[in-house]
């Protein structure tokens, strides 16, 4: 076994890698960017080494940095994690060039997998099932259309070289095609660095089954058994569960015993998971995997095996440490993928500090895989992977039930996450039944994703108190360093003349204004608020989590105040407030005109107008390339572009103005 080990990676995957290291006893190195100095991997690795700046161009993905931080550390093996170099075959054959150990597949298995295209080709050989489609060498845009035609439509547009649903399109009739072939080629490049395409007949409600399989240099390979991964969002998966559910049994053996022979037939070692659509009692191959999986903490809490370990021991040249008769299922469990995004508008990644971020605690049952600690940024320059809640049980409804007060008890603010979307398909009784497939979210967004909510009157009642309570906290401090600490200026409690004690707090919900009077009782509050008046009684404050006796119910939540901004998280939902700021209001006054503006930090791709042009309400103006994902900039309503501001290959940062547009009057 190896003595010491480099983690070409970062965040979560970085950090649960050196935790298997630790426990083997072998000693780990981190590499880092600069963005990533105070990074939580670089914490817990026994030593770090700096490989460039912040873009994963210049850090992350220069293979030669890596080995050189190999080399310097006396790293017998570098262990590439998923993404970056984890599929790089070029990287795996430097790697053993440098007399190290690259902990995965040979490179020609990398090759042959890595591209779709390849793979197919491979599998149609070997007999594995294939959805019908076109894989072929020939790649204008001519041949494309014409493959297309012949296969169909709907037809899915995918990039050859990648997954992730990175460069991938369904186009449901043949007016979309040039369109959805030039977006999918820009995205592919810029992903992957190769825009070859392929095409597949789209599948209309097919589930997707991936299998977990290992093989050794000895010849033996074994697959762990199953994931259903149909929870997706713009093709990426958004909560993974093993066993898959209502699969037959004859179905489950056939796609272990095919992934197994996909692997043997590239002569495959290592751990990797073959994919399959499965479809109407069919099931067919879309891609193999040549890494280590986001999703493989599901296949351990069900098998009780350490993927990390096997991968491990079989880049050490040992056996794999069980065969086929000797893995045991047990158990049901799921992991949901908490990402930094808004949901509501349409996923798009967010950035900003984690100013406060509590995960649910680990038991048994709970396993939480993060990379990222309270007060980290997450940036555009890296996915906004949050952290992985993992959770386990005796059957699914027990797992289910353990995901549903697991996200209740993840507590995140300071940015927008993901978090009541998840919830809101755990609780969802469709999913509970298992009537899932990848149009699952699609098909049920009106429930999943409803219009935003009032804060509730007890988010209120719970901002006022930590605005008083702070205030009371600030007076007392302020006493104390005071030459008269009992002087009545140091009082906070709201004395009026000729009026009850008493604080009003102006709360924006939006664009709407929330008024909370609190009245001063002599064993607490009296709160005047928009549906009726609470009684508060009893309020006490750890850090920022508050204890009170909210409308004769004694309730708890944590309240982050921030300037103006106010978070109040309460019983697993979140509500963002403001203190209403007339001076701050009027500085926003529209001045006329109007703009658009960059969603997030990212770069422009396509600039479809310029200045002068007038243009409908909805038409692209202008796409912005971030996190390797499109956003199209849309015109907001009919009228003119007054300037075009960036051109095509400009960075722009988040929230910077685009373009100028001004609005057609609209007509009485």
């Amino acid at each position: 076994m190896f003595d010491k080990i480099l983690i070409a990676n970062r965040g979560e995957i970085a950090c649960r890698v050196i935790r298997t290291a630790r426990r083997l006893g072998i000693r780990t190195v981190a590499v880092y960017s600069e963005a990533d100095t105070n990074a939580l991997h670089v914490q817990l690795a026994d030593e770090a080494h700096l490989i460039g700046p912040a873009p994963a161009a210049e850090s992350y993905l220069l293979g030669s940095r890596i080995i050189e931080a190999a080399r310097a550390s006396g790293a017998g093996a570098i262990h590439p994690g998923y993404g970056f170099l984890s599929e790089n075959a070029a990287f795996a054959e430097a790697c053993a060039a440098a007399g190290i150990t690259f902990i995965g597949p040979k490179p020609a298995a990398i090759r042959a997998m890595g591209s779709k295209a390849e793979s197919k080709r491979l599998m149609e050989a070997a007999g594995v099932p294939l959805v019908p489609g076109y894989h072929g060498a020939g790649q204008d845009d001519a041949a494309l259309v014409q493959a297309a035609q012949a296969i169909g439509f709907p037809v899915l547009v995918k990039a050859s070289a990648g997954g992730g649903g990175k460069g991938m399109r369904v186009v449901r009739e043949a007016a979309e095609l040039d369109g959805a072939i030039a977006g999918a080629r820009r995205e592919a490049k810029a992903a992957f660095g190769d825009d070859s395409l392929l095409l597949e007949r789209y599948l209309d409600h097919p589930r997707h089954v991936e299998i977990q399989v290992f093989c050794d240099r000895l010849g033996n390979g074994v697959y762990l058994f199953e994931r259903d991964c149909s929870l997706q969002r713009r093709h990426q998966k958004v909560i993974e569960e093993a066993p898959a559910p209502l699969l037959p049994d004859e179905i489950r053996r056939a796609m272990g015993e095919a992934a197994v022979a996909a692997a043997k037939a590239v002569d495959y070692e290592g751990a990797g998971t073959v994919e399959f659509l499965f479809q109407d009692g069919r099931f067919y191959f879309i891609e193999m995997n040549t890494r280590l999986q986001v999703e493989h903490p599901v296949t351990e809490m069900i098998s009780g095996q350490d993927l990390v370990e096997w991968q491990l021991a079989v880049a050490a040249g040992r056996p794999l440490p069980l065969g086929q008769h000797e893995l045991v299922r047990n158990g049901h469990a799921f992991e949901a993928r908490l990402y930094a995004e808004d949901a509501g508008r349409d996923f798009l990644p967010a950035t900003g500090r984690l100013v406060h971020f509590r995960p649910p605690a680990a038991t048994r049952h709970v396993r939480v895989d993060t990379g990222v600690q309270e007060g980290d940024e997450v940036s555009a320059f890296y996915d906004p992977m949050i952290a992985k809640l993992i959770v386990w049980g005796e059957e699914r409804d027990c797992a289910l039930r353990h995901l549903r007060r697991a996200l209740a008890d993840t507590e995140v603010a300071g940015l927008t996450t993901n978090v009541g979307f998840l919830a809101a398909i755990a609780g969802h009784p469709a999913f509970a039944a298992f009537e899932v497939d990848t149009g699952f979210i699609d098909r049920h967004r009106a429930t999943l994703l409803p219009p935003p909510q009032t804060v509730p009157d007890a988010a209120l009642a719970f901002a006022a108190a930590a605005l008083l309570l702070e205030r009371e906290d600030n007076a007392a401090r302020a006493a104390a360093r005071s030459g008269d600490p009992h002087s009545p200026w140091h009082h906070t409690g709201g004395w009026r003349l000729n009026d009850d004690n008493h604080h009003d707090f102006r709360l924006m919900d939006g664009d709407v204004q929330r008024l909370a009077t609190v009245h001063f009782r002599a064993e607490g509050w009296d709160m005047d608020l928009p549906s009726g008046s609470l009684r508060v009684r009893g309020a006490v404050r750890d850090g920022r989590r508050i204890t009170a006796e909210v409308g004769g119910e004694r309730r708890s939540a944590s309240v982050v105040v921030q300037g103006l901004d106010i978070a109040v998280l309460l019983d697993g939902a979140s509500w963002r407030l403001k203190l209403d700021d007339p001076s701050a209001k009027a500085a926003d006054q529209d001045g006329g005109g109007g703009s658009l503006t960059a969603p997030m930090t990212g770069r422009v791709v396509q600039v479809l107008v310029a200045a002068g042009d007038h243009v409908e309400r909805g038409r692209a103006l202008l796409v912005v390339e971030a996190m390797k994902m499109e956003h199209t900039i849309a015109a907001p309503a009919d009228g003119t572009v007054v300037e075009v501001l960036y051109a095509v290959g400009d960075q722009v940062a988040d929230s910077a103005e685009l373009l100028v547009f001004q609005a057609d009057e609209v007509k009485a």
